[in-house]
């Protein structure tokens, strides 16, 4: 069987190739244009701002410690649980603090023993004064009528005096043995103020973030063995550039973002810490959040300052196409709709800033209409 091939002259192929070309374009431009409207890129008015970053502190935060020695007893919270002012938290065993105050309230007893005694013998001395002035008055008349001896006279002259010197004797002693009963009471109020100190309560309601101790621990004086930080008052502690501390002052508001919860709330700032770090160079600048159950210490948070009012580039929110990390923009040149990667910053409402992508005077597509490609012929309508 034989083979055969046809040959055609190059000039025919070449004809053949050109002429698909023309073919495509005539293609291309029966597509009709895309309906559109566009708007102009502009420059606007947008409040600057100053972000620092920062961590939230407890505002309250108290360290709790023995102020007498002894074994710890009992330890009745642990690391998380919340306690409300007054709950007991540790207990410690001091039976040394018991024998103090049982041998007060018995020097105590002892002197109140003392007291009707020492009653008595007052009463008894006053009787003997009233006697003693009565009989001296009998007498003094007495004497003036002469009728009886000056001897007479003067023993029952001594007989009052003695009776007063005993009253008065008697009656300081009473004044001493109430100084006594209130060193006493004294006493046994110290004794009991000590053997209080071996419990130890929870100066206000809060959470407690940290323990180090256990039972049979020795607790000494001035030792942590708790913190309890006040549950629902929180700040966050941002770091300032030296730069930017101008534009902080005390009281102001300022938005801050905690970034477990990722919103914003209503923050102010209630100190400006005068020291710079040194190594950093920035201030501590404390701001005062709303009581939020979810805060924590240590958690991390940015702190929004204002700055007053800058230039910048923005568009519509309805102008901006977002693809995973990318975002882009149709631009409108000849006819012809074309896609401009773009950088975003800020965004509100209805407005996205422009880092770079766009320049002032551009015009872009908005609103996008569905199904718009990278060039595509557009016809633009107002």
């Amino acid at each position: 069987m034989k083979s055969y091939f046809m040959f055609l002259p190059i000039p025919v192929l070449l004809l053949a190739s050109c002429g698909s070309e023309p073919t495509r374009r005539a293609a291309q431009t029966q597509t009709p244009p895309v309906a559109v409207q566009t708007t102009a890129v502009s420059t606007e008015e947008w409040p600057a701002s100053y972000e620092a970053t920062g961590t939230v502190r407890a505002r309250t935060t108290a360290t709790i410690s023995s102020k007498v020695m002894g074994y710890v007893q009992q330890v009745s919270v642990q690391v998380g649980d919340h306690v409300r002012e007054g709950q007991p938290l540790i207990t410690l065993e001091v039976r040394d603090l018991d024998v103090s105050l049982r041998r007060a309230e018995a020097g105590r007893a002892e002197v109140e023993s003392a007291i009707p005694e020492l009653e008595n013998a007052t009463a008894a001395a006053k009787a003997n004064l009233d006697l003693a002035q009565a009989t001296f008055k009998r007498m003094q008349e007495l004497a003036e009528k002469k009728s009886i001896s000056n001897q007479e006279f003067d023993e029952a002259s001594a007989r009052l005096k003695a009776a007063q010197a005993n009253y008065e004797m008697t009656r300081s002693r009473r004044t001493q043995l109430n100084s006594k009963m209130a060193q006493v009471d004294q006493e046994v109020r110290a004794a009991g103020i000590m053997r209080d100190y071996a419990k130890l309560a929870a100066p206000f309601s809060g959470v407690v973030i940290t323990k180090t101790v256990e039972p049979g621990n020795l607790a000494t004086p001035g030792t942590p063995l708790l913190t309890i930080e006040q549950d629902g008052l929180y700040r966050l502690e941002a770091s300032v550039d030296a730069s930017k501390l101008a534009s902080v002052r005390v009281g102001q508001a300022v938005e801050a973002v905690i970034e477990a919860s990722d919103r914003k709330v209503n923050a102010r700032v209630s100190e400006i810490v005068p020291s710079v770090d040194s190594a950093s160079r920035t201030y501590i600048v404390k701001l005062d959040l709303p009581a939020t159950p979810q805060l924590r210490t240590g958690m991390f948070g940015r702190a929004i300052f204002p700055l007053g009012m800058e230039k910048v580039v923005a568009i519509p929110v309805a102008a901006l196409m977002d693809r995973g990390q990318l975002q882009s923009v149709f631009v409108v040149e000849d006819g012809v709709a074309h896609t401009r990667l773009v950088t975003t910053g800020r965004r509100t409402k209805d407005g996205v800033e422009v880092l770079s992508g766009l320049n002032a005077g551009e015009r872009i597509v908005v609103p996008l209409p569905p199904g718009l490609l990278d060039g595509a012929g557009v016809e633009v309508r107002q």
